[in-house]
């Protein structure tokens, strides 16, 4: 007999079917033994009148006949005849899979991430984070990207600091890509139009709530641009795109977590980083660091102001001093013409227009006292007509993170990476 899913059950109502999934939930009344069962598609309740040797967490097979029964979960549930255990726990599970919340602190949610991963609330995260990267990827060739896939492993860092892994290649020293940066510039003299769904990497020591040393950047570079506002209105209709898509594609995952999303704007406002410096200390007393181009909490007051202003849970950024601007972003005065697009409150994308004249590039890279040593195969490329350029990288983690209220990133990724997790 052929292995029929769970959510399609309710079109063979009265027919004796296969099943296959794992056991979360047994209970028992007397010589009868009721099994919630999950496969990927779904759950159904099993009703079987036999004494078996069945735990939770095992994987199993069972044939049986369906019928309807407003009672269980679904609407339908299987009075099973025949069942095979196809793959036993041999320890007990460490936490209950089965209860709706899996209240659990971080640590233990992540030292047993293999377990964790099984119940439906964190599988609901990952299944909306995979409508998120497909959205993306279709959103991108909607508007006539074609998709790359760069190096990771690197000669020299892409954005300069001490943020950056070292590793051995062979008898050479190489770094892990913190950006696809260089590369995607460098495509943009090929194919005009590019981007990239990729990992980077940060070796940035942080403890915080925002921060992984690996995650997965949604890239984008586009050619033939008139200033860095062509760059925010591709992003702004992607953005738009992908929480459209997740909101159709996703609302019984969005539902576990009690979550309704808010339209993202046709033209999601635009604030110069000095104006709202301004507006945060005169509407919320907050001063943001002068040390800083803006920090955490005024990140949030910034989201705040977005929504009181202009009932927007995004806001773009724009105007970035040039001081904290890499040395391939156009300079503008003392201010460059680089951006951040917030998302209740936290930053998501960073992007902006670029330097692609060889010779203002050389000049800048000067003045941030980059040397070009290690990235002629970057720099010489100018030399060679691109076109002027912008782009973004956007964190997908944050997306999901902010979304769903998760209180740390790491929530929002597989197996998170960070100063003292290497495993599982």
């Amino acid at each position: 007999m052929e292995r029929l899913l769970i959510k399609e059950i309710s079109k063979h109502e009265g027919e004796k079917v296969l099943i296959k999934g794992r056991v979360f939930n047994i209970r028992k009344l007397g010589n009868i033994v009721f099994l919630v069962v999950r496969d990927y598609t779904g759950v159904v309740q099993v009703v079987i009148s036999k004494d078996l040797e069945v735990n939770n967490g095992d994987s199993i097979s069972i044939e049986g006949v369906i019928k309807k029964d407003e009672r269980a979960k679904g609407g339908y549930e299987i009075k099973g005849e025949n069942l095979e255990i196809i793959a036993k726990n041999i320890e007990d599970l460490p936490f209950d899979l089965e209860k709706d919340d899996i209240n659990l602190n971080l640590n233990t949610l992540l030292d047993y991430r293999p377990l964790s991963l099984r119940h439906p609330k964190v599988q609901a995260i990952f299944r909306l984070y995979g409508i998120l990267l497909n959205s993306y990827s279709e959103s991108m060739r909607e508007e006539g990207f074609t998709e790359i896939k760069t190096p990771k492993i690197l000669g020299s860092a892409s954005e300069g600091g001490a943020n950056f892994f070292k590793v051995n290649y062979f008898e050479k020293e190489a770094v892990l890509a913190q950006s696809p940066q260089f590369y995607k510039q460098i495509m943009v003299g090929v194919f005009e139009r590019v981007f990239e769904v990729g990992s980077v990497f940060r070796a940035e020591p942080h403890f915080t709530t925002r921060h992984v040393n690996e995650y997965i950047s949604l890239d984008a570079e586009v050619g033939y641009i008139k200033d860095f506002y062509d760059v925010i209105k591709i992003l702004n209709k992607v953005v738009k795109k992908i929480f459209e898509d997740l909101n159709k594609e996703g609302k019984e995952y969005l539902d576990l977590y009690n979550v309704q999303i808010s339209e993202v704007p046709d033209q999601i406002p635009c604030i110069k980083l000095s104006e709202i410096r301004k507006i945060i200390k005169d509407k919320y007393d907050y001063e943001i660091p002068e040390n800083t181009d803006i920090d955490p909490k005024g990140e949030v007051l910034a989201g705040q102001y977005a929504k009181e202003e202009f009932n927007s849970d995004f806001i773009f950024l724009t105007h970035y001093p040039f001081e904290y601007r890499p040395f391939y972003t156009m300079p503008l005065g003392e201010e460059t013409c680089g951006f951040d697009l917030l998302y209740k409150g936290l930053e998501i994308a960073t992007g902006g227009q670029r330097i692609n004249d060889y010779n203002q590039l050389i000049d800048n890279m000067k003045k941030k006292n980059v040397t070009p040593e290690g990235m002629e195969f970057y720099v010489n490329v100018f030399k060679y007509a691109i076109p002027p350029h912008g782009g973004w990288g956007m964190g997908s983690e944050r997306i999901i993170k902010q979304l769903l209220g998760l209180e740390s990133i790491k929530e929002a990724v597989l197996f998170p990476r960070d100063v003292k997790r290497l495993i599982p």
